[in-house]
């Protein structure tokens, strides 16, 4: 077997498959610990790796300025390390030509990459049976490493977990209600309905970026319940997995926040609406549970990443859950 020292792990889609990147961290690190670790996410996602204890280098591809230039830039300087092993995780044409223009002495991803005839080798990506998207990364590793998948895992510093300490000295819960997807959101209605069943004893910390401040202003504003803390845009990504390891349950959509919840183990609820667990982006933590319609509507699901509105107009898949705190 291949004993890799200098290794490159590519994922630059969105936030929530650079967390489940973290897996195939594990997994690397645990077959060849003494490796180079290096790790490319596309540029707003590189703060999920701060300080990371396996990794030597974050590179960070900015695609909203300059994407040409700036890829050939990361191309070019990805060359420079002449890496021995190459996994991309990314299953679209700009990380495959990455990919081959790499020099990695050994380069893999999905069948599914427009260049993949070029890697050294490929496997095929099928979402849909059940499998988890850890698993399905764990295929491109299984040609070196005989081990299980591992599950993803963040590192929050000390620094993260002092920035939330102030908010973790009451019993509390944590709520991250926004999606980019309207279709992949409970109904702000629902969200309403969960805060009013909660324990007014118990602290409601309603998380989410910045942009998300209005429907958390909205929500906690037609709450009954009178201990709701909006923290959106307050605290970075690992100060949230900080916060989401101690609360008592994390309520979250299919989105980044359920991943980021798994990367620390943390207690989690997630609600999904237009899609299904089997998709395989469902939570790992040893404390989860998947909330769906049930029965679930014949249009469900309607798509893998979900809508802006529901096309049926009715939203019946968020509509009819039931809130059970």
């Amino acid at each position: 077997m291949n004993s890799f020292t200098k290794i490159l792990v590519i994922q630059t889609a969105f936030i929530g498959d650079a967390i489940l990147a973290s897996a195939a961290l594990e997994s690397i690190h645990k077959q060849f610990p003494d490796a180079e670790l290096h790790i490319l996410v596309r540029k707003g996602n590189e703060s999920l790796y701060e300080q990371h204890p396996y990794l030597k280098k974050v590179w960070v591809w900015n695609k909203k300025e300059n994407k040409i230039k700036n890829l050939f830039k990361i191309i070019s300087g990805i060359r420079k390390e002449k890496f021995d092993w190459l996994i991309n995780l990314h299953r679209f044409a700009s990380s495959g030509l990455i990919t081959v223009l790499s020099k990695a002495k050994v380069t893999c991803g999905f069948n599914k990459n427009p260049f993949s005839f070029l890697f050294s080798y490929g496997v095929k990506h099928t979402i849909g049976d059940g499998s988890h998207e850890v698993q399905r990364n764990h295929l491109l590793l299984k040609k070196y490493i005989a081990a299980d998948f591992s599950k993803p895992k963040l590192y929050p510093s000390t620094t993260n977990i002092a920035n939330v300490a102030p908010y973790t000295q009451q019993f509390f819960v944590c709520m991250a209600p926004a999606s980019v997807w309207f279709t992949k959101q409970l109904p702000k209605h629902k969200w309403v309905e969960l805060c009013n069943k909660t324990n007014p004893n118990t602290t409601i910390y309603l998380l989410g970026a910045k942009g998300d401040e209005t429907l958390c202003n909205e929500i906690k504003s037609a709450s009954t319940h009178k201990n709701i803390q909006v923290l959106c845009g307050k605290l970075s990504l690992l100060d949230s997995c900080a916060l989401m390891a101690k609360a008592a349950m994390n309520y979250v959509n299919d989105s980044a926040p359920l991943h980021l919840a798994s990367s620390v183990n943390a207690p989690v609820t997630a609600y999904f609406c237009s899609t299904v667990k089997e998709f395989g982006f469902y939570p790992l933590s040893d404390n989860s549970k998947v909330v769906e319609a049930t029965p679930a509507p014949p249009c469900r699901p309607c798509g893998l990443h979900g809508y802006k509105e529901c096309p049926q107009k009715h939203f019946k898949c968020g509509n009819v859950i039931i809130i059970e705190p």
